[in-house]
């Protein structure tokens, strides 16, 4: 893959991991997030010199995003494909919730989404060619207590993303989702009071909260989810587009 990926959210678990496969198969990746310090580190530790470009942005700002792809551009003479990873989660209720959570929830989780594939989708339009993966969630699909803001984010951006890949079909860009279940990630643990027992939990299932365990009987590891995106991003996907790709282990079943 000698193409270049531009990729948000790159400096948590699902971003950090595509980006490693990325290089690995010889490709070139823009690293976007708004964690400068930690973009940073993941650029040390993927250790691909020049092949790296570390673009500090806050998907939000739709004029950052369109900076960032136009450094990204004049780094690596095109982006080829692009990898929306980028999402928060702050779990409430839907009664407990803030109005502020719940549009923090949307601003990035969705509009962060729009800004990025609003950016880098006529380009590849242009050239007709290109791919975008968006990482969405399980929760976009099945109810999940305390996570309404989240789930119904992620939901929009699904849509969002199913709608331009009709509209960018006729002119060779795919557009697809990703959707994770439970991913050992910092926002994963950060739901968890004890890590061992929440786990746990999510393996095995929890009725009171109405949840399905996971039949595969383990937590994904990033790079699950990321062997996944590449695959959607490689030509070996070259007629997969529209899709809502579940990689949970089953939890959705």
């Amino acid at each position: 893959m000698s193409s270049s990926t531009l990729i948000t959210g790159a400096a948590g678990g699902i971003g950090r991991a595509v980006a490693r496969r990325v290089l690995a198969a010889g490709g070139r990746v823009a690293l976007l997030d708004s964690d400068h310090e930690q973009l940073e580190r993941v650029a040390a530790e993927l250790g691909a010199g020049d092949r790296v470009a570390t673009l500090p942005t806050d998907v939000t700002d739709a004029e950052a995003v369109q900076r960032s792809l136009a450094a990204a551009t004049a780094r690596f003479g095109t982006v080829d494909h692009a990898v929306c990873a980028a999402g928060v989660l702050r779990p409430a209720t839907v009664l407990d919730g803030s109005p502020a959570d719940w549009e923090h929830h949307l601003q990035v989780n969705a509009t962060g989404t729009f800004h990025t594939l609003r950016a880098v989708v006529p380009p590849m339009i242009d050239r007709r060619r290109g791919a975008v993966v968006v990482v969405g969630s399980n929760a976009a699909q099945v109810p999940r207590r305390s996570m309404a803001a989240y789930a119904a984010s992620k939901a929009a951006a699904a849509a969002l993303t199913r709608c331009l890949g009709l509209e960018a079909a006729p002119y060779g860009v795919r557009c697809n989702v990703v959707e994770p279940g439970s991913t050992d990630t910092g926002m994963q643990r950060d739901l968890w009071r004890d890590p061992d027992d929440g786990a746990r939990r999510a393996v095995d299932g929890d009725p009171a909260e109405f949840r399905l365990g996971i039949p595969l009987g383990r937590i994904a590891e990033p790079d699950d989810v990321a062997g996944v995106i590449t695959f959607l991003l490689s030509d070996d996907a070259r007629h997969v587009t529209l899709q809502r790709v579940l990689v949970d282990g089953g939890a959705s079943l």
